[in-house]
């Protein structure tokens, strides 16, 4: 198959491609002509492709990187938090790669891509040992004028919140059923896992709460079937232009439940406070890695002059902030450590006096109603000896912090 498909890229195309053209005109060349492949070429790419991403998902990797000059002609793998070049699969050229690539992509997003140089995107295909769909969440960018994809394998099955381990308090925080309204951040660095605690979240709601559920996500990645709850999946770029159009539009979409994929602006932001000001009940994410940064994220994103306004507002509507980590276990796997943070009255005042930096020791002192510190965190974990002393510092925030709560072990 690998000859058949190298012979095929290289006469219909590579090999027409003048010496002249280079960089990104040579990516857009390919786009132009692309058509030169008949339907059967472009079904034995697929199949390619498709054996590739069966690999990944066998390897257990959590990444895959194919294209771009970085590549070295390798694909490379994220499997346990090691990201590798996979020795045994076949090197690619640049030119063998872009046109992979682009076969995944139907012509508006070929004429996106030319012109904003990015884009996210989402991938299915039937992985056939297992007998389901396999999804990925899917960015084509350029890399040094080569373009490039990562593919980040969405799991099919959804991990239980109970499996989270949340203080009681925190799970009546999270529920719609106790509490109808209120912000709740799911927080931490890119891979750190949100994704999979909100559709845990989601899940949890769908098995009890007969609600309606609004997801707004760009790309999309887990797909739920309506249960007890409806939940409808709306993609931006698809099915709505953008993620503050998704949370204005839902106002008028009778919800109950609405999931804002990130709150990457300050338009977003704004809309979700104000979402949540008429009495729903939000949950978004932030690429932040502590509960007190996610709330000083949020209000210095906005205009100084805006400021007071968001911080006493944010300070009304935010009920629970939860940021996390995926952390190397001593027996080669991942495990997560996270930091809770419930929003008292003493949490509110420090929000609206801007004295945030009270917070964390507010969290360190609430482990009876649920607050929990990621030191503290990790610091059970190596309690159970399911991480190494130098995991536990290397991943805390607050290494001073962390240092003295193991020595008084």
């Amino acid at each position: 198959m690998v000859e058949q498909l190298k012979n095929t890229i290289n006469s219909k195309l590579v090999a027409a491609i003048p010496s002249t053209v280079f960089g990104q005109d040579r990516v857009n060349y390919i786009i132009e002509k692309f058509n030169v492949f008949v339907s059967e070429d472009r079904a034995l790419f697929l199949q390619f492709f498709n054996r590739v991403l069966t690999n990944m998902v066998e390897r257990e990797s959590s990444d895959i990187e194919i294209g771009g000059y970085a590549s070295d002609g390798y694909i490379w793998m994220r499997t346990y938090g090691k990201k590798e070049r996979i020795k045994d699969l076949p090197k690619l050229t640049l030119d063998e790669a872009a046109i992979l690539i682009i076969n995944l992509l139907n012509e508006n997003q070929r004429r996106y891509l030319t012109v904003t140089r990015s884009l996210d995107f989402s991938y299915t295909y039937l992985h056939e040992r297992k007998g389901q769909n396999q999804r990925f969440r899917c960015t084509v960018y350029f890399d040094l004028d080569n373009v490039c994809l990562n593919m980040r394998s969405i799991s099919t099955t959804l991990r239980p919140i109970e499996s989270f381990e949340f203080h009681p308090n925190v799970l009546r925080s999270l529920s719609h059923t106790y509490i109808k309204f209120g912000l709740t951040l799911i927080t931490g660095i890119t891979g750190s896992g949100k994704s999979s605690t909100l559709d845990a979240i989601i899940d949890m709601h769908n098995k009890i709460d007969p609600a309606h559920i609004v997801i707004i996500a760009s790309p999309l990645e887990f797909v739920h079937r309506s249960n007890v709850a409806i939940i409808k999946h709306r993609e931006v770029g698809r099915d709505v232009l953008s993620f503050k159009d998704g949370v204005v539009q839902a106002l008028r979409q009778d919800p109950d439940i609405i999931i804002i994929g990130e709150m990457r602006d300050p338009d977003t932001i704004m809309a979700a406070l104000e979402v949540t000001d008429t009495g729903h009940k939000v949950f978004s994410t932030l690429h932040t890695s502590s509960a007190v940064e996610s709330i000083d994220r949020i209000i210095a994103e906005v205009h100084p002059s805006e400021q007071d306004r968001v911080r006493n507002r944010l300070a009304d509507v935010l009920t629970c902030v939860v940021s996390q980590k995926l952390v190397p276990t001593i027996n080669g796997k991942i495990t997560l450590a996270k930091e809770v943070l419930l929003v008292n009255a003493s949490v509110k005042a420090a929000i609206k006096n801007n004295n945030t930096s009270e917070i964390y020791m507010m969290i360190n002192q609430g482990a009876q109603v649920g607050m929990l510190t990621l030191e503290q965190d990790l610091k059970r974990l190596y309690s159970m000896k399911k991480i190494s002393l130098e995991t536990a510092i290397a991943y805390s925030n607050n290494k001073t912090r962390m240092q003295q709560i193991l020595t008084a072990v």
